[in-house]
């Protein structure tokens, strides 16, 4: 099938470049022409591990082009993905300029029967706004052309995103348009093969589907950080008590580990736009209230056990950083716990070295301005000069370290571990000062 997708941002590329490696011919489309220079010249705007390999080899056998010619790609194919940004706005809510102006840019250019699929995070209404962004662009060009509007939200994981797409737990279709329906289970039918993967609803449950799994995630995480300051209090061990609750099979293991806060590009976003739109349906979620008060808090618990330990006032010292994305495998460090710590370390006057195997590139842009923070490019050299370690992000590279390495370069033999990784009784046997998150040391 000839499919095009609006968008090569994270959701865009990876399904354009997915639906290529399965035989389709893919039109990725954005009006970011520096954007589309890279991809064209063999680079990536983002990284996800093995995403390069994907989209290398399907340029290579003509599947997948990258262009800004609007025209081009409306004319393309007769499933029009838009792919694009849905930026929180001032008040939280999802910023849809992006997605209706593509919208509007599909139908200026169409000549005859489109389904345009909304790939991205949209709150519930947002087809119907697409659809009617359509019908004025046809009317005014005096055009009776048929379309239709479906959605079909994307669950990518990021740093798993290629697995996550080729091998879906469910690809949820929205649509109350029997031929736009046939047209996306002929696009899935690769997908299909070893079970019924597809969930068919209507368009407003789909769109809400979407905001419902993220923010049942989140909820999740919250939660755990929650008992977990709880469990500090109290003398309990988070880990324990983890294992007791995620043994019962109606809980379960997943997103039960607690930490300094979630972040990324998703979540966060998410959780503000399900709440606004709650809101503005006069049914305001009071749990996602909570979970994001319970998050924000939790960013700041790991610049709270610093200080705690070593005084309000930090200046004269450095801490070591190791980890700055908002989770491993992704250089993504939109509000990642990283920067919040370094934004608290800071205005208590320390100095920051920061260490992490991606996003090292993003972190010196972000921190351009700032004297007191270092990216450097390895963790041995984030702990040069250091008084103490915090570990923000669980990379496997920092599950088993070198102790006696950390031990000799820092100050005083700390580290704040703000995902867990250690055995408290193990670190206090090498002397080492330890503070992580809920448990019992």
């Amino acid at each position: 099938m000839n499919i095009t997708v609006v968008g090569t941002g994270y959701v865009g590329l990876v399904t354009g470049a997915c639906l290529a490696d399965t035989g389709n011919h893919v039109f990725c489309l954005d009006v970011d022409a520096a954007k589309i220079a890279k991809l064209n010249a063999g680079g990536l705007p983002i990284f996800e591990p093995g995403l390069d390999a994907v989209v290398a080899r399907n340029r290579a056998a003509g599947r997948l082009v990258f262009s800004t010619d609007v025209e081009a790609g409306v004319a393309h194919g007769v499933l029009q993905f838009i792919a694009v940004g849905t930026p929180p706005g001032e008040d939280g809510s999802a910023d849809l300029s992006h997605v209706l102006a593509a919208a509007r840019s599909i139908g200026r250019n169409m000549g005859d029967y489109r389904v345009v699929v909304n790939k991205s995070t949209v709150p519930v209404g947002t087809a119907d706004e697409v659809r009617a962004a359509l019908g004025e662009e046809l009317a005014n060009r005096n055009l009776r052309i048929g379309y239709s509007v479906v959605s079909n939200p994307e669950f990518l994981k990021e740093g798993a995103a290629i697995e996550d797409f080729m091998r879906p737990d469910r690809i949820v279709i929205g649509s109350d348009d029997e031929h736009a329906s046939a047209l996306l289970r002929q696009l899935y039918a690769p997908f299909q093969r070893n079970h019924e993967r597809i969930l068919h609803m209507s368009v407003r449950s789909a769109e809400l589907t979407k905001y419902a799994a993220n923010a049942m995630l989140a909820t999740r995480i919250s939660f755990m950080n929650d008992l977990a300051m709880l469990a500090e209090r109290l003398g309990a061990d988070i880990e324990e008590v983890r294992r007791g609750i995620g043994s019962d099979p109606r809980i379960g293991f997943h997103f039960l580990y607690p930490g300094a806060g979630f972040g990324g590009s998703c979540f966060p976003k998410d959780v503000k736009a399900l709440q606004r739109t709650a809101e503005s349906s006069g049914r305001p979620l009071r749990v996602l209230a909570a979970v994001e008060q319970v998050n924000e808090a939790q960013k700041h618990v790991l610049g709270e056990k610093v200080r705690a330990r070593f005084g309000e006032d930090l200046q004269g010292r450095r801490f070591a950083v190791w980890g700055l994305a908002f989770k491993p495998n992704t250089d993504d460090m939109r509000e990642a716990a990283s920067r919040t710590l370094i934004e608290d370390l800071l205005a208590a006057g320390a100095a920051v070295r920061a260490f992490d195997p991606v996003a090292g590139e993003e972190a010196r842009r972000l921190y351009a301005g700032e004297k007191r923070v270092e990216i450097v490019n390895s963790a041995q050299a984030a702990l040069a000069g250091a008084e103490a370690l915090v570990i923000v992000t669980e990379w496997l590279e920092f599950r088993s370290p070198d102790f006696a390495a950390i031990k000799r370069e820092l100050g005083t033999a700390a580290i704040f571990d703000g995902r867990n990784l250690y055995d408290p009784a193990t670190l206090k046997e090498m002397g080492f000062e330890y503070f992580p998150i809920g448990r019992r040391t």
